[in-house]
């Protein structure tokens, strides 16, 4: 494949129009570059900060190659787009993400045998085709575990927690419809997650720990730094990931933490991630910033410094109903709005970072605002 080193002017393809596709545009009309994006949603929010859009489904193979036309590398900012169809056009344009990565992480299985593989500590799992390998799961694993459909699934869909016998036809529902993944359910403390970003040269950026907590499935709130020790033991668990799976760009590895301080590798995002949004105003580049510089051929920083600790929560449906005339009296919080023009319950429809100073102060205020909108 060959690379190019792209100049200001040079067109940049998004597939994918969301929120990430939007902060992506931003970020590249920062550097100079214009930016074409590809989306069946007529409204979708990125489409209003690119020079180019073009109106398709992401299967429409003219519309894919009119962008690669148009475009002096592509990029994406999810990772449920065709991999058959990615593949035959990394062949054809300048794609430096690749295809493989997201054939692989499309899968849940073998996404869980090539970490195996790479010796990367992750929560014990078995493949589940038929209803009568849950005797086996039962023997196993043991209750309580977690059924996931091998594809498919974001923000909690596509999964179950069985706890017990009496939930086990919901399991079974499950298996019947489609092969599964079940894993077992660890106790946890906390939930982490580290962003990276690699460039065509090989080098490696990472951002600072992050610690999530998720309502419903959905990632509520990060704090960075994360309030432990594991940066470093995180980061050695990325880099076996890099020495089996291709990244280019920003990618998120997110963690599961035991009562022990047990880190597990949970999922890997092989583009920008909600749980880095803050870098955005709490480091010198943005996650979008360097996802923007490596596809693009430029060289990385040294590193990634945070100018300060942050706050990030995200900005649901039901938190625009209730929090959006408070917006103006907080100078201190900095507002993101995404610009989708459906306003739903649980759909991200922007997010507040806030830098600070005292977080466990400032974090404990958060909780009551957000929590006494509700």
């Amino acid at each position: 494949m060959t690379y190019y080193n792209l100049k200001p002017g040079d067109m940049i393809g998004i597939v994918g129009g969301g929120q990430l596709g939007k902060m992506m545009a931003q970020s590249a009309q920062k550097m100079g570059f214009k930016v074409a994006i590809l989306d069946p949603d007529k409204q979708c929010p990125a489409q209003f900060v690119a020079h180019e859009f073009i109106n398709a489904a992401f299967s429409d193979e003219s519309a894919l190659n009119q962008l690669g036309e148009i475009s002096k590398v592509v990029t994406y900012e999810f990772e449920n787009i065709d991999s058959k169809q990615l593949e035959t056009l990394t062949n054809k344009y300048n794609i430096p993400q690749g295809s493989q990565t997201v054939a692989l992480l499309q899968d849940r299985l073998t996404e869980k045998q090539t970490l195996q593989s790479a010796n990367v500590n992750i929560v014990p799992f078995l493949e589940l085709k038929h209803r009568q390998d849950l005797e086996e799961v039962i023997e196993t694993i043991g209750f309580p575990f977690i059924i996931k459909t091998r594809f498919g699934g974001y923000d909690g869909k596509g999964q179950s927690v069985i706890k017990s016998h009496d939930d086990l036809n919901e399991a079974i529902d499950m298996v019947e419809n489609t092969t599964c993944v079940v894993e077992k359910y660890l106790n946890l403390n906390k939930e982490v997650s580290i962003t990276a970003t690699r460039d065509i040269y090989g080098k490696t950026v990472y951002f600072p720990l992050q610690e999530n907590e998720h309502r419903n499935q959905i990632l509520y709130k990060t704090v960075v730094p994360a309030r432990l020790n594991l940066e470093e033991q995180a980061i050695n668990e990325v880099e076996k990931i890099i020495s089996k799976i291709h990244f280019v760009g920003t990618f998120t590895v997110e963690f599961f933490v035991t009562e022990d301080e047990g880190l597990y590798v949970n999922e890997i995002a092989p583009r920008p991630h909600n749980s880095g949004h803050y870098s955005i105003e709490a480091c010198e580049y943005s996650q979008f910033d360097t996802h923007i510089m490596a596809v693009a051929g430029w060289h990385l920083p040294e590193q990634i410094n945070l100018l300060k600790p942050a706050i990030m929560m995200n900005l649901l449906g039901q938190d625009m109903e209730h929090l959006q005339n408070d917006f103006s009296d907080h100078p201190d919080w900095h507002v993101h709005i995404y610009g989708k023009t459906e306003n739903k319950v649980n759909r991200k429809m922007g997010h507040i970072t806030k830098l600070s100073s005292d977080i466990d102060k400032d974090e404990a205020i958060f909780n009551q605002i957000f929590e006494g909108r509700k």
